[in-house]
């Protein structure tokens, strides 16, 4: 029975239009993996996408793109609770009870809040950014999750769920189940190709840096055999003094099943090149059916549609149970229904 099974739960933003593959073997393999071992809820995180601006048909656009692109990685909304943040309203009401129970200077110290806003300005930066993380915490809380699937850069933000879950259940009695953060460490972080020391992101690495998931092939193999690496010719794994090696060691190994060792020994006295022209095909053949399966999602949006309308129906059956118990808890009176 899926009761039986340790909950997870994850998100993913749809401001990104293609997932490119960092999204991939940071996060979703693993979310596909879970879905037969674990009670898994995965959305599309719509809301937090409103902390920067957002044209609004690209946003809905990229909202059923993201959702497609899940479905073709192999989310089976058989095995698995998917469904869009803001079709489950509970998620903002939630929210509201954390950020009350949060500290203005314990806000103030997520990283990625203090790195975001300090290249946006104070102007520029919105009471929304300030507050994801929160929001982010109610996500998690909502569902009663045992486990968070997330990168290693995201490991503060399950520590601030963490202690939000123990504040409050010792204030108000126990009520939320407190997370755990699951993190793969061979997988948590993929690199930039073109700056292998920052995390391959759409916020901060150049479209050269980046392998979108649906790119044309050629454009794929074009940005793999340009990647960055360095004057030497050994085909080692060492992040610190070879990181554009250890990254493409990295990416090979995760998607072909391999040890790295395993892959290194392949490669032994063989250049760089031969490691880049095979890793192009490597990530053309994995890519290929993921586009057809994607656009065969888009072309049939009634069903994407309804889809996403019974995942959010399952979510709400949780969220609306939660919600209920934790507005008990702080003395709100209760509603007619």
């Amino acid at each position: 029975m899926a009761n039986d099974r340790p909950r997870v739960l994850s998100g993913i933003q749809p401001t990104s239009g293609s997932f490119h593959i960092g999204n991939y073997l940071g996060a979703v393999r693993q979310w596909v993996a879970m879905q037969e071992t674990h009670d898994a809820f995965y959305m599309v995180v719509d809301l937090h996408a409103l902390t920067l601006p957002q044209d609004p048909a690209q946003l809905r656009g990229n909202t059923r793109l993201a959702a497609a692109q899940l479905l073709a990685t192999g989310l089976d909304p058989e095995r698995c609770t998917l469904f869009v943040q803001s079709h489950v309203p509970e998620h903002t009401q939630l929210s509201w009870l954390m950020e009350c129970l949060t500290g203005f200077g314990e806000a103030s110290r997520m990283t990625q809040f203090k790195d975001k806003s300090s290249r946006q300005g104070a102007d520029r930066t919105s009471v929304g950014l300030f507050t994801y993380p929160i929001l982010q915490v109610a996500d998690i809380l909502l569902y009663q999750a045992n486990r968070v699937p997330v990168g290693e850069d995201q490991r503060q933000h399950v520590e601030l769920t963490r202690n939000l879950a123990e504040r409050f259940n010792s204030r108000y009695g126990r009520t939320f189940t407190v997370p755990e953060p699951h993190i793969l460490r061979e997988t948590a972080k993929i690199f930039d190709l073109q700056d292998p020391a920052i995390k391959m992101s759409k916020s901060a690495s150049s479209p050269k840096g980046i392998i979108d998931l649906l790119d044309d092939p050629k454009a794929s193999a074009k940005k793999i055999k340009s990647a960055v690496t360095d004057t030497g010719t050994e085909i080692r794994f060492d992040p610190e003094n070879k990181p554009g090696i250890s990254n493409l060691l990295t990416i090979y190994g995760t998607l072909t099943d391999s040890a790295v060792a395993d892959v290194e020994q392949k490669y032994e006295g063989k250049g760089y090149g031969a490691l880049k022209t095979d890793l192009a095909e490597i990530v053309s053949e994995w890519a290929a059916p993921f586009r057809t399966r994607t656009q065969e999602y888009l072309d049939d949006p009634e069903t994407l549609d309804s889809l996403l309308a019974k995942g959010a129906e399952k979510a709400r059956a949780v969220a609306v149970e939660t919600l209920a118990q934790a507005y008990d808890k702080v003395g709100l009176l209760p509603g007619k229904h």
